[in-house]
């Protein structure tokens, strides 16, 4: 059965997706695009995971279980993080937001169930250590674009400005309780929204009146690509590690050990990462698992590809040795040039400090 909040984006011309879990399209894509590179667009991200850790020894259970230093973490703050194997390849890319009761992570939405598992496995009798499933009791909305701080002050909410990245309170709207974090999953400004189930008409109304566009998961999809962000079983496999998958933000080298880090160490310090994660710019596009071509030789894999209004893009793993950005390369029939993406990183990042009083 439709939920209440799917009828009403039906209405507002939301076309849904086969299963019902989310919102393919609002018809309105070029638009949608739009605002969020330079005015504000809402997204219903409901169909991610979310899963909640509790217990004492929450913290030091995750921080052992994924890439970022989840002990250093106060209620209040969050950080991006990464699943990986024991030899360093990534299952998932995640977000942590640390209350005083328990850590949320938001989870892809292919990777839910087997991330319960996956960090099932590794819970013992004497830990103090539980996992639940939230992923039915809270609505994630997000708000993307650089006014998306606009819609906040209409809705009277603190807008976090110069707080770090996944910084995040609880702020009512009307008579309900959110949690409000400052990142939008992608590196274009925005907030992520946690709300209760009972309340997500509501609030999702509250939004939709302050003049945002709608966007839907298509258009979602469109943005991941363009600004470099990897999902499972495309860029995110068990054929790539943290490193090669640019994703070194979420990686901390001074934390002690966790599953995969002696790997994920050896690489960083013998520079032996072998191929990178890049943006390609198209002439047309081409089918994932397409061959990148240099002289002949294959150098690389496209991984994801999508047409936008300035032309076809895609994401491609490329042996580091065939060189980086502006590389001309041949996919199947079709030319591409090597470019950078924002959300990605393929050195050491340094975290600035903030300043305290």
């Amino acid at each position: 059965m439709i939920s209440a909040l799917k009828a009403h984006q039906i209405k507002l011309g939301a076309v849904i997706s086969a299963d019902g879990t989310f919102a393919s399209s609002f018809g309105n894509d070029g638009e949608a695009i739009k605002a969020a590179q330079t005015g504000v667009a809402l997204s219903d991200r409901s169909h991610w995971g979310l899963i909640q850790l509790k217990g004492n020894e929450r913290l030091r259970f995750l921080h052992n279980q994924t890439t970022n230093n989840i002990n250093s973490l106060k209620p209040g703050q969050g950080c991006d993080t990464v699943f990986v194997n024991s030899t360093g390849r990534t299952l998932d890319l995640a977000t942590a937001y640390v209350t005083d009761e328990s850590i949320y992570l938001l989870v892809s939405p292919n990777r839910r169930q087997f991330l319960l598992q996956w960090m099932d496995r590794y819970i013992f009798p004497m830990d103090k250590v539980e996992l639940e499933d939230s992923s039915g009791k809270y609505a994630i909305f997000t708000l993307i674009g650089p006014q998306s701080h606009s819609v906040l002050a209409k809705l009277n909410l603190d807008p976090l400005i110069g707080q770090p990245l996944n910084t995040h309170i609880q702020q009512k709207i009307d008579n309900s309780l959110v949690r409000v974090a400052l990142g939008s999953g992608l590196a274009l400004p925005g907030y992520t929204l946690m709300v209760p189930m009972q309340e997500a008409l509501t609030v999702w109304e509250q939004l939709v009146n302050t003049g945002v566009t709608l966007l839907g998961n298509r258009v979602w999809e469109q943005l991941r690509i363009l600004q470099g962000r990897p999902v499972p079983d495309y860029e995110l496999t068990e054929d790539y590690n943290a490193l090669e998958s640019g994703l070194w933000k979420a990686i901390s080298f001074e934390k002690g050990c966790y599953i995969g880090q002696e790997t994920i160490a050896r690489l960083n310090t013998y520079k032996g990462v072998k191929q990178r994660l890049w943006g390609v710019k198209l002439s047309q596009c081409v089918q994932p698992h397409t061959e990148v071509i240099l002289e002949d030789k294959k150098v690389g894999i496209l991984t994801s590809c999508t047409e936008t209004q300035e032309g076809a893009f895609g994401l491609a793993y490329v042996k580091t040795k065939a060189g980086g950005e502006g590389l001309r390369v041949t996919l199947g029939e079709q030319t591409g040039e090597l470019v950078s993406v924002p959300f990605l990183t393929h050195e050491y990042y340094q975290p600035q400090k903030t300043q305290t009083n």
